[in-house]
Formats: structure tokens, sequence, C-alpha cells
């Protein structure tokens, strides 16, 4: 039997399943995400090597410009509310909410030049989303010592007291309306996503940490209950979002 009938069988039965399931829908969309992940992050390494040698946040630019053209692929929308906040607070470090695999689409809709990202360790290992992670300039958190949100707030806090840089924090509205992984649906919709006021860190010590992470961890979950507090599209409610970027 030739392979060319077999192949378009195969690609025919599995659209016939993609249309007839909503798990299988969502399994190939998020395969397809993944493989946009690590197929950008190679390409996007190679120009940010060609275009500035090395790391350097330099490179966010271009990251963030491959990353922008995801939301195309599934039909999503970004609000973004009050950016200008970014812009008057340059030099910053962002502090986002984290829900899902797809955050990333909202923090390069607002990622300002020149701005440092936090992550986990972890991140670091993912083959070609580690390296362009990495030719990014983002800085590497080391989580071993506690799973917690609250500890990488700590983390993030005795960092920004030491260097005097403020904190923007930003919130996405819940993914839920759009995105499950437990009903196993991920169909197109629309974020919003609220940039917050600056919180200074200039003159802070290191026993001023626990504050500064309780005030940035209210203000971000008031937000979020907030702006996700409109009754969703597909009838689903907003669940709890509100910890550190991952």
């Amino acid at each position: 039997m030739e392979l060319w009938p077999c192949l378009a069988a195969a690609l025919l039965l599995l659209l016939l399943l993609v249309q007839l399931s909503r798990a299988a829908e969502f399994y190939a969309k998020v395969a397809l995400y993944c493989a946009l992940c690590f197929t950008v992050s190679a390409v996007a390494s190679l120009v940010c090597l060609l275009r500035h040698g090395g790391r350097t946040v330099e490179n966010m630019s271009i990251i963030g410009w491959f990353v922008r053209s995801f939301k195309y692929f599934y039909g999503l929308r970004f609000e973004v509310r009050d950016p200008r906040r970014l812009q008057e607070a340059q030099p910053c470090v962002i502090v986002s909410n984290h829900q899902s695999i797809l955050d990333m689409m909202g923090l390069m809709e607002v990622l300002p030049e020149r701005c440092v990202q936090i992550a986990k360790r972890e991140l670091l290992f993912l083959g070609p989303v580690g390296l362009i992670m990495y030719l990014g300039g983002v800085f590497f958190i080391n989580r071993q010592r506690s799973s917690t949100a609250m500890t990488v707030m700590a983390d993030l806090g005795e960092r920004m007291v030491r260097e005097n840089v403020p904190i923007v924090p930003v919130v996405y509205s819940s993914f839920s309306s759009f995105y499950n992984t437990k009903k196993k649906f991920f169909t197109s919709g629309t974020v919003t996503v609220q940039v917050l006021e600056a919180i200074p860190t200039s003159g802070l010590t290191a026993a001023d940490v626990p504050a500064l992470v309780d005030t940035c961890h209210r203000a971000m979950r008031t937000t979020f209950l907030h702006i996700s507090k409109t009754p969703q599209e597909n009838g689903a409610t907003a669940g709890s979002g509100v910890q550190p970027a991952q």
C-alpha cells in the first residue's frame, strides 16, 4: 500500500476526531502550542545570536515579536489597560500572575523595551525555550526550597530591595472562559491585561521584604478578582490565578 493514501486517511481521521471531540481538540491545540514554543524558540535564538551576539535584554524585542504572533493561531485578543504605567516606571521588574502555559502571550503584549523578567530556574533546562529565555536576559530563581508562590515573591522582593528597582505588577483576567484543563476546552476568547501602579523599593531593607510581598500579592489578587468578575462567554467562573509568573 502506498504511503500517501495512508497519510491522507490518517489526516482526515484526525480532523474528524478534532471536530467530534472537544478533548481531542484541546490536546491538539495544546500540542500545537508546545510545538510553536519550541520551534519559535529555536528560530528566535538564532536570530538573537545573529543580531546581538549573546545574552542581552535587547533580545526581548525579538522574542516579543515572535510570541505575539501566537494569538492569531488561537483567535485570542488581549485588552491592555494602563500600558503607560510600564513606560513611566522604567527601569523596572514585572511581576505577573500565573494561570497556565498561555501566560507569556499576555506578558509580551505589554513588555516594554529593556525590561528584565523573573522565572523559575527549571525553565532554563527546557532546551530551546530555556536558551531563548537566557538570551533574553531572564533572571532565574531557584525554587527548590519551597514551591509556594509567596516564597518566589519573597526571593523577588529581596533582589529588588538590593537593587532598588520598582516592581510593576501585571494581572491577566481569568482564562476560564476559553481555556480549562479539567473540562478540556480551548477556544477563542479575550484576556484583560491590567498594568498596576509601580511599587517602589527604594530605601527598603531586607526587613521590609515581607511587607513588600504582602502589598504586591494583595494588589494583584484584588485586581484579578475585579477584572475577572464579569460573567465569561461559556458561563465559566473565574478561578484563582494569582501566583507569580512562572
